[in-house]
């Protein structure tokens, strides 16, 4: 197994801000306020999965249609300008409710941070973090549910996943992640959370480089392996298991990128 040492290593290579432009978390740079921030992220979250360049491209198309007042764009309520937007699984009908969801409750409370923070301090039968966790986050999930219209399609469902499904919700973790931790990336503007208390962002670099690792067992890469390798973390830096994300992410991708160059020579 890896131990602390060499693990906080590759934290202190990777976790820097030149991590920022390669990734996702870049468009949150882009917000003038909590909300515009708390907003590029989520929405930019949403489309994270597939193909790096291409939703980061997909992403840019979609906000410069905000013309650099998202908050405004958002509350408006006018989204003919995405009709004929569609990324991967997700189309038009599927990508403009989410829109149109977050305009009603932008419009009707403080947004992003006060339906996250209801998930978050309602009273859970269940003192277990696993039990906690796939329930706070149901709670936001079911309020785009039960505000979705009937036509949406599976790529709505796709973007987002339903925690009683048992999957990673990679996502949302990540989404968590930049809004709670504070460092040279996260921007932890949300304080009703502490990151000892967040949850790996688990997609399939992480999960093969912490198998790799040996601190991950679980073959499948679900919430159950999402909890078994945030335990393993924990025992590294209680505090604040999630930094490590940026170790295994990063160093996924470039042993990858290592071996498509070997294999291309």
């Amino acid at each position: 197994m890896i131990t602390k040492i060499e693990l906080d290593k590759l934290v202190e290579k990777y976790e820097t801000v030149d991590f920022i432009k390669d990734d996702p978390i870049q468009f949150c740079y882009r917000g003038k306020c909590q909300e515009e921030i708390e907003l590029y992220g989520f929405i930019a979250s949403l489309f994270a999965y597939g193909n790096r360049k291409l939703f980061i491209k997909k992403l840019d198309e979609i906000f410069n249609k905000a013309e650099g007042d998202l908050v405004g764009f958002i509350k408006n309520g006018d989204f003919s300008s995405l009709r004929g937007t569609e990324y991967r699984f997700s189309k038009e009908n599927d990508i403009i409710p989410i829109f149109e969801i977050l305009s009603k409750l932008y419009n009707e409370s403080r947004g992003l941070e006060e339906l996250f923070k209801y998930g978050w301090l309602t009273p859970h039968p269940s003192p277990l973090l696993e039990e906690r966790g796939q329930t706070f986050l149901q709670t936001v999930v079911d309020y785009f549910y039960s505000n979705a219209p009937k036509t949406v399609g599976n790529g709505f469902f796709h973007m987002i996943p339903n925690p009683q499904n048992g999957g990673a919700m990679k996502r949302m973790n990540m989404f968590l992640r930049w809004m709670v931790r504070k460092g040279p990336v996260d921007l932890g503007i949300w304080n009703f959370i502490q990151p000892k208390d967040l949850l790996i962002p688990l997609d399939v670099h992480v999960a093969k480089v912490s198998r790799n690792m040996e601190l991950l067992n679980r073959k499948n890469n679900d919430f159950k392996a999402v909890l078994e390798l945030t335990e393993n973390l924990r025992k590294f830096s209680p505090e604040d298991p999630v930094k490590y994300d940026f170790a295994m992410f990063a160093f996924g991708v470039e042993l990858n990128k290592i071996k498509k160059e070997s294999s291309d020579e």
